[in-house]
């Protein structure tokens, strides 16, 4: 499914081609596509609001797959391995960040389906170095949210500095979010949720929300920690309003509405506000591992290949509980 121009999404501006089957260069793999999950980014990507360096460009980054082919130069994948290919592509491995741990914010990094071709196709070819093992035992449309609503949701709760026991605040409940609380209470957490979707508020009961509201309602608590998935920056403030003095607000979104002014008060009393950029290899790394200890309850809604443009409309339309999945 190849976008030419982004444009809204109920104009359906993936189209679906044939195209010639890749093959790795040295240290890539090629990998046969079993499930691609859908993410905001991808829907951002196709409307507009980040743009890829170049066009045409086939979208998606929470790729499952299985190694088809290597390249040269590779020694840790073989054909027939399981492999998850995430938003990461490669970093440079030679700036300051990359050094310290945090390629990441590499200005050089590169990222599946938006500076490379991605997994909203039958075949993807993927860094052999920053491509990641997976969990044995769970089905493939079950893994494939884990790539990157997974892994990002996973940053975002160290990035919001959540210890084990604390009372924590997720702010929209979409396919990132209905992770991450499961990462919480398996720390022992309490978690409190707040959505407008009434979908999503029974899933976030479902899972052992401790409370489920909306942004306007008066929780029972203060939180310690909190993090924001919905990409609307007039929430901050009244998220601020509902953090304990010390606690943080960690943004997870790629890119936002503009931030309101706001009172001093909303952030003294060493209230943080972070943002959250992309992941590193080691959240890949660390999360997979993870998901062998956690029996993840993952929902999905499944669409094929060709729907692409219809589940990110869903997605737009917040009418997905839990992450949608592509299947070629």
């Amino acid at each position: 499914m190849r976008l030419n121009q982004p444009a809204p999404i109920e104009k359906h501006p993936l189209e679906l081609v044939t195209q010639e089957r890749p093959q790795p260069e040295s240290g890539q793999i090629l990998v046969r596509v079993r499930a691609c999950g859908v993410c905001r980014t991808d829907l951002h990507t196709v409307e507009g609001e980040i743009v890829p360096p170049e066009y045409p460009r086939t979208i998606g980054h929470q790729i499952v797959g299985i190694v088809e082919t290597v390249g040269d130069d590779v020694d840790n994948w073989e054909p027939g391995d399981r492999v998850g290919i995430p938003w990461l592509h490669r970093a440079c491995g030679a700036c300051v960040h990359c050094k310290s741990g945090f390629e990441n914010l590499c200005e050089r990094a590169e990222f599946t389906g938006f500076h490379v071709d991605g997994g909203y196709a039958e075949w993807a070819l993927a860094d052999a170095r920053y491509s990641l093992p997976l969990p044995k035992s769970p089905d493939v449309v079950v893994l494939a949210p884990l790539l990157c609503a997974g892994i990002i949701g996973y940053r975002s709760l160290h990035r919001s500095d959540l210890k084990p026991g604390e009372r924590l605040g997720l702010v929209g409940f979409g396919a990132s979010a209905h992770l991450a609380i499961q990462v919480a209470m398996h720390w022992g957490c309490e978690v409190y949720v707040f959505t407008r979707s009434e979908g999503h508020r029974r899933l976030a009961r479902e899972l052992g929300a401790a409370w489920v509201g909306g942004i306007q309602d008066q929780a029972p608590a203060l939180l310690d920690r909190a993090v924001l998935f919905a990409p609307v920056g007039d929430l901050v403030p009244l998220i601020l309003e509902k953090l304990r003095p010390g606690g943080t607000l960690a943004i997870n979104a790629i890119t936002m509405s503009p931030i309101p002014a706001m009172d001093y008060d909303l952030i003294y009393g060493e209230r943080t506000l972070r943002s959250v950029a992309n992941a590193t290899l080691q959240d890949g790394i660390e999360f997979m591992q993870l998901a062998d200890e956690i029996s993840f309850e993952v929902s999905t809604v499944q669409y094929a290949l060709q729907d692409a443009n219809q589940a990110l409309i869903d997605l737009k339309e917040s009418r997905i509980d839990g992450a949608g999945v592509l299947i070629p």
